[in-house]
């Protein structure tokens, strides 16, 4: 999974652009800090794996004091089990009888738990679960205003919880909430006081189900865009704060966080049509434009920068004479969750010097 080696400056002798480059003592920094942070406030961590897609990368977040992963769809989660990871939320639904049937086999060699949030998933999992003798654990996702997936707080969970019960194959542990609609909040106050309310909808079906005799070992919730925020929230088990290791434009410009970026792009000048034009060999299928531009770096007056499918076009505010054809450029991205997919290697970097170079395992894994 890795090219392992002695670390040799191939920074521009050999790295072919567009290339991801990935600063290991700025993630390892950040990884650190995120670890810390819920270690104090009595939280568990239980990093999202879909910004970065890469079993290396989720055994530093391990190694770093998280309690496991979460992943997105059940073919991250395959390919995290068969690096050896066992802990697993998939946060999400897994529904209908292929995607059932791969989630049977997934529980001989990994200990998922997987998000429910009605009762035709509910009776189509158990059905599959006795028929080949497995317990699968199952969290009860709960709408607390993102308006996604997710049933209702109070009432109509603790209804989905006692369903559960009856149903044989099936263990609930706890229950799931995403508090997004917080995340673009600006003011620290008014960011705080909109998490508090959300999670405390979470917490509180939690305890009513507890008052059932329901198990509520997990109440997960969180992420990059509410950090610290969620850490703070009382009845809260563990959180899913994933893309903070390596932070970018949208996280900073637009969720307001404040974490160093750890992941760039490194790409190669290949035109200077005028003297305040540069064209770079990397457009939107190297880096994603969706959620924020890319920013590049060491390169003053930069007046505007936009993407086509193969090129980057960076106008400059004055006239200049570098860089030159064939330079190199790095950009901080503009999201990280919707480039990485876009590559087949991170190349890791310690002190400006390659350590490694993984491949993006679980890339084009949506299913």
């Amino acid at each position: 999974m890795s090219i392992s080696q002695d670390p040799i400056d191939l920074f521009e002798a050999v790295l072919d652009t567009p290339a991801l480059l990935l600063d290991l003592d700025r993630m390892e920094a950040n990884i650190a800090h995120i670890a810390r942070v819920c270690r104090e406030r009595g939280v568990t961590w239980r990093p999202h794996v879909k910004v970065h897609k890469s079993p290396e990368i989720a055994q530093k977040e391990l190694d770093g004091g998280a309690i496991g992963i979460t992943c997105a769809k059940l073919g991250e989660a395959e390919v995290m089990a068969a690096a050896g990871i066992r802990n697993i939320l998939i946060a999400n639904q897994i529904v209908g009888s292929i995607k059932i049937g791969r989630l049977v086999e997934l529980l001989d060699r990994a200990e998922p738990i997987v998000a429910i949030d009605s009762s035709e998933n509910i009776s189509e999992l158990a059905a599959a679960m006795q028929k080949h003798g497995k317990i699968l654990k199952v969290v009860i996702e709960v709408n607390v205003g993102m308006n996604r997936a997710g049933v209702e707080p109070g009432a109509s969970a603790v209804m989905l919880a006692n369903e559960v019960a009856r149903h044989g194959g099936l263990r609930l542990v706890g229950l799931m909430a995403w508090e997004s609609h917080a995340v673009t909040l600006a003011d620290p106050a008014e960011k705080s006081n909109a998490v508090a309310r959300a999670i405390g909808r979470l917490t509180a079906t939690a305890e009513e189900c507890r008052k059932l005799g329901h198990s509520m070992e997990i109440v997960s919730c969180g992420g990059t865009g509410t950090f610290p925020y969620c850490v703070q929230q009382r009845g809260v088990t563990e959180v899913q704060i994933g893309g903070g290791i390596f932070s970018d434009e949208h996280y900073r410009t637009h969720y307001h966080i404040d974490i160093p970026c750890a992941l760039t792009l490194l790409a190669t000048v290949t035109s200077r049509p005028t003297p305040t034009r540069i064209i770079l060999d990397a457009g939107k299928k190297a880096m994603s434009s969706d959620a924020a531009l890319p920013r590049p770096l060491g390169l003053p007056g930069v007046s505007s920068l936009r993407l086509s499918a193969e090129h980057a076009t960076i106008e400059l505010a004055e006239a200049s004479a570098a860089p030159r054809v064939g330079d190199r450029l790095q950009l901080v991205l503009g999201y990280s969750d919707t480039t990485i997919h876009l590559h087949e290697q991170i190349v890791a970097l310690r002190r400006g010097r390659v350590e490694a170079v993984w491949n993006v395992a679980a890339r084009g894994k949506i299913k």
